[in-house]
C-alpha cells in the first residue's frame, strides 16, 4: 500500500545520498594514500609507513623521526598478516609480538600494518556502501517518475473520467483503484462459480436476499484469500469438534462478502435505531425487539426462521477504559478474543482470512470464524455458530464489528443456533475512553437448557448483550491494572515489584482462562453423571496431561455440579473470596489459617482482585500451602478461582520470572443471579434473587498418565463436591450474617 507522502519521504532519501556522496568525497585524499598499498599488497609486497595514523594510540616510548621511513613486507609475512587479520583485526600486545617473533617483525611494525589494513577495509567497505545508495537513489528517481505519471493519468472508479486528485489524498485514490480492482475479481469469480453451480451468482445471493442485495459492493478491502487459521490452544486430551469445519469454496466467497456487507448495514441501524424496532419493557429496564418491525426493516436477512428456534434480541452500551484501537484488535483477533471473553467463549478459530484489511489496520477485515458459547454450568448446553466477522471503519471514525452465521452455506447440517447480524459499535471518547453499543441477537434451541437457569437463559443475561458489555467492562479494567506501574499493593505481606506483579497478573489470567474451558458444557468433552437424575448431581470427566509445561503431568479428574441457593449473589461471592472464612468451606485447607500474602486489585469493584493465600497447616507435621486466587464480578455474574501453586515456582513469578512453566489446576466457582425478578420459569423457588452456584475442581489422581483411573478416586472427589457444597450451603444459607 502506498502511504501518503511517499514523494516528501523519497526526497529525504535523495538528500540523505547526497550527504552521503559529499561525505565519501572528503575522504578521497585518504583513498589515495591507500591505493598504493592495495596495489602493492596484490603485487608482492606493501611498503608500510612507520609511523602513520591509525585507530590506535601511537607508542609514547617511539622517538619521532625526522624522515619518514618505509619498509616492504615480503609475500610470506603479508599472507600470514592477512590469515591473522581474518580471525583477529584488534590484535593485543601480546599477540602482537608473537606474530613478529614469527614473521621477524618488530611488534611496532605488526601494529602499523593491522592499523592500515583496517583503515583500508573501512574504505573499501564505504565505497561499496556509496555505490549500493547511487543505485538505490537511480531506482527511487524512476519509481517517483512512474508513480506522478500514474496520478496524471488515474481515473475515477465511478464515472471513468478523469478523478480530481487534488481534492483527495494519495491514500483515498489508491483506495478507490483497490475497491474498483476488488469488484473486476469478485464479477471474475462470479463467472467461475457460475459454470460450477450451472447458474449465475446472481441467482444464488437473491435466494438469500429475496429483494436482491441491497447496494453495490463497497468494502474498501486488500488481499483476498484464504491464509491459515488462527486457533486457540486445544484442551487437553478433548477432541475439537470445531476442527472438522472446513473453509468457504472459492464460490461460496462472493456470496460471504455480499452477507458480510448487508450485515454491517444491519448491525448500524439495529444499533441507533429507537421505537418502533425496539420497544422498552413495562419497567423501563430493558429494550424488547418487535419481530413484526424488525421483519419489515429487514426482509432480506439469513432468510426465515427454521422451525423449532426462538428469536432472543438484545442491545446494551456502556464506555469502557480501552481506546478504540486496542478494542478493535481484540474483537479481530481470535486469541485475544477468546481470552477477554473466556466465561463466554469457550473454544473458538479462525476458519479462514478473506481480507486482512487496509492501510496497517483492520478496516475492511474479513474472516470466517466457528465459535462455541456458554455458561460457565454443565446444565446449559453451549451455542456452536460458523459465521463471518467483518470489521469497518465509518466516515465518522466509529467502528463496527459485525457477525453474521453462515449455515446456509451448509445445508447439510442442522444448527441450533444461527447468529442474525450481531456486534458492536465503537465510538472513541476522550482520554482514552470508547463507547460501545453492542447487540446481540441470535436463533436458538434452547429446550435442553435445565429448569434452574431457564429463568436466566430467558432474561438475556446468559448469553445477551448485557453479559457481553459487563464482561468486556471489567476486562478492560484488569487490562488498565496489568499495564499499569502502580498498582497498588494493599498492607499485605510481600512487596511485589512492577514486573512480579504483571506476571501474577499473567498466571492469573491463565488460570481462570482453564478454569472457564473446562466447567462448562463443551462439546469437545463429555461429562458422567455419577447418579440420579437431579441439577445438583455431581458430573466428572477425565483427561490425560501430557509434555504440557502449564499442567501437571498425570490423570486429571474434572468434577462439577451446579444448583441453586436462596441467597443473593453477592453474599455468596464475598463468602467465597474472603481469607478469613475459607476454613468454613475448604476441605482441604484442614482448618488451617488463611493468610494473604500479596493482593492486587484490578477494577473498581473491592473483589476484583488477585491474591496469593498461605494456608498454616493446623498440623505441624505438614507443610504450608500456596493459593494463587482471582475473583472478579459484576452485575451479571462472579468467579472466585483458585489454584494451589509450588512454593518455588511462585518466588520466580512474584521477581518478575515467566509464569507460563508454573503448574496450574485450577478449581473454583461460577456464581450467576437466577434470573431478572419474580418470572420463575415454572419454578417457584427460582427467580426470588436466588444465586445458581456451580462448584467445580480439578484434582490429579495419579501422575502416570498411562495409568487406569479407579472407581475408588472418582468416589473421593464426588465425596469431596458434595461435602464442599453442603458445608457452603450450610453457611450462607443457616448464617444471614455472613
Amino acid at each position: 500500500m502506498f502511504q501518503p507522502n511517499m514523494f516528501e519521504s523519497h526526497h529525504h532519501l535523495l538528500d540523505h545520498m547526497s550527504l552521503h556522496h559529499k561525505t565519501s568525497e572528503d575522504n578521497d585524499h585518504q583513498l589515495d594514500m591507500l591505493r598504493d598499498e592495495e596495489f602493492e599488497s596484490k603485487s608482492g609486497g606493501t611498503d608500510i609507513l612507520e609511523n602513520p595514523s591509525g585507530d590506535d594510540e601511537q607508542d609514547p616510548n617511539q622517538r619521532p623521526n625526522k624522515k619518514k621511513r618505509y619498509h616492504r613486507h615480503t609475500q610470506h609475512q603479508i599472507q600470514e598478516m592477512e590469515s591473522f587479520f581474518k580471525e583477529c583485526p584488534h590484535p593485543d600486545d601480546k599477540q602482537r609480538k608473537e606474530l613478529g617473533r614469527r614473521l621477524t617483525l618488530e611488534p611496532l611494525q605488526v601494529k602499523f600494518w593491522f592499523q592500515n589494513k583496517r583503515t583500508q577495509m573501512k574504505a573499501q567497505h564505504e565505497r561499496h556502501e556509496n555505490t549500493q545508495l547511487r543505485n538505490e537513489n537511480e531506482k527511487l528517481r524512476a519509481d517517483n517518475v512512474r508513480y506522478k505519471e500514474a496520478l496524471t493519468n488515474a481515473t475515477c472508479p465511478n464515472c471513468g473520467g478523469p478523478a480530481a486528485i487534488g481534492e483527495m489524498s494519495f491514500d483515498e485514490q489508491h483506495l478507490r483503484i483497490e475497491n474498483a480492482r476488488l469488484r473486476e475479481e469478485i464479477d471474475k469469480i462470479s463467472g467461475i462459480a457460475a459454470k460450477y453451480v450451472g447458474k449465475p451468482m446472481q441467482t444464488m445471493l437473491s435466494s438469500s436476499y429475496p429483494h436482491g442485495p441491497s447496494r453495490s459492493l463497497d468494502l474498501g478491502v486488500g488481499s483476498f484469500g484464504p491464509q491459515s487459521g488462527i486457533s486457540v490452544p486445544d484442551m487437553f486430551g478433548a477432541g475439537d469438534l470445531l476442527r472438522s469445519v472446513a473453509g468457504p469454496s472459492e464460490a461460496d466467497k462472493p456470496l460471504i462478502i455480499e452477507l458480510a456487507v448487508a450485515a454491517m448495514e444491519e448491525l448500524i441501524r439495529m444499533a441507533q435505531a429507537g421505537e418502533p424496532l425496539w420497544v422498552p419493557s413495562t419497567d423501563n429496564t430493558i429494550e424488547c425487539l418487535s419481530e413484526d418491525e424488525y421483519l419489515r426493516n429487514f426482509p432480506r436477512g439469513i432468510g426465515p426462521k427454521p422451525m423449532g428456534l426462538k428469536s432472543e434480541a438484545s442491545r446494551e452500551s456502556a464506555v469502557v477504559i480501552m481506546n478504540h484501537v486496542n478494542l478493535v484488535e481484540i474483537l479481530m483477533d481470535v486469541n485475544q478474543w477468546s481470552t477477554v471473553f473466556s466465561g463466554i467463549v469457550s473454544r473458538a478459530m479462525t476458519i479462514d482470512v478473506l481480507s486482512t484489511g487496509v492501510a496497517g489496520n483492520y478496516n475492511g477485515a474479513l474472516q470466517v470464524m466457528t465459535a462455541e458459547f456458554q455458561v460457565p454450568s454443565p446444565l446449559v448446553p453451549t451455542r456452536e455458530n460458523y459465521f463471518v466477522r467483518y470489521c469497518k471503519q465509518h466516515d465518522n471514525g466509529t467502528w463496527a464489528v459485525a457477525d453474521v452465521s453462515l449455515d446456509n452455506l451448509r445445508p447439510a447440517s442442522i444448527s441450533r443456533c444461527r447468529r442474525r447480524p450481531s456486534g458492536c459499535l465503537i465510538q472513541e471518547m476522550p482520554n482514552g475512553y470508547s463507547k460501545v453499543t453492542w447487540v446481540e441477537h441470535v436463533e436458538v434451541d434452547d429446550r435442553a437448557v435445565h429448569d434452574i437457569y431457564r429463568s436466566l437463559v430467558n432474561s438475556g443475561l446468559a448469553f445477551g448483550a448485557k453479559r457481553w458489555v459487563t464482561t468486556l467492562d471489567r476486562q478492560c479494567e484488569r487490562l488498565a491494572s496489568a499495564m499499569a506501574n502502580n498498582i497498588p499493593a494493599g498492607d499485605v505481606g510481600v512487596i511485589l515489584t512492577t514486573e512480579g506483579k504483571k506476571s501474577m497478573l499473567k498466571l492469573a489470567e491463565r488460570m481462570v482462562l482453564s478454569f472457564c474451558t473446562g466447567v462448562g458444557a463443551s462439546t469437545a468433552h463429555t461429562w458422567t453423571t455419577l447418579s440420579g437424575s437431579g441439577a445438583d448431581d455431581v458430573r466428572v470427566m477425565t483427561r490425560k496431561s501430557i509434555d504440557d509445561p502449564g499442567r501437571p503431568p498425570g490423570i486429571v479428574l474434572s468434577a462439577a455440579t451446579s444448583f441453586w441457593i436462596p441467597v443473593p449473589p453477592k453474599r455468596v461471592f464475598d463468602f467465597l473470596r474472603d481469607e478469613n472464612s475459607r476454613s468454613e468451606w475448604d476441605i482441604l485447607s484442614n482448618g488451617g489459617l488463611v493468610q494473604e500474602m500479596a493482593h492486587i486489585a484490578n477494577g473498581r469493584d473491592p473483589g476484583n482482585c488477585v491474591s496469593l493465600l498461605r494456608v498454616n497447616s493446623a498440623n505441624s507435621s505438614q507443610s504450608n500451602m500456596l493459593i494463587l486466587q482471582e475473583s472478579c464480578a459484576d452485575s451479571t455474574g462472579s468467579y472466585v478461582i483458585y489454584a494451589p501453586v509450588d512454593i518455588v515456582a511462585m518466588n520466580v513469578v512474584l521477581s518478575g520470572g515467566d509464569p507460563d512453566y508454573v503448574a496450574l489446576l485450577p478449581s473454583g466457582f461460577a456464581i450467576l443471579p437466577d434470573g431478572p425478578g419474580q418470572n420463575a420459569g415454572g419454578i417457584l423457588e427460582v427467580g426470588s434473587g436466588g444465586s445458581l452456584l456451580t462448584v467445580a475442581f480439578q484434582i490429579l489422581v495419579d501422575s502416570v498418565p498411562t495409568a487406569k483411573l479407579s472407581l475408588g478416586s472418582v468416589a473421593t472427589v464426588n465425596s469431596l463436591i458434595k461435602c464442599t457444597v453442603e458445608r457452603i450451603k450450610s453457611a450462607v444459607v443457616c448464617d444471614p450474617n455472613v
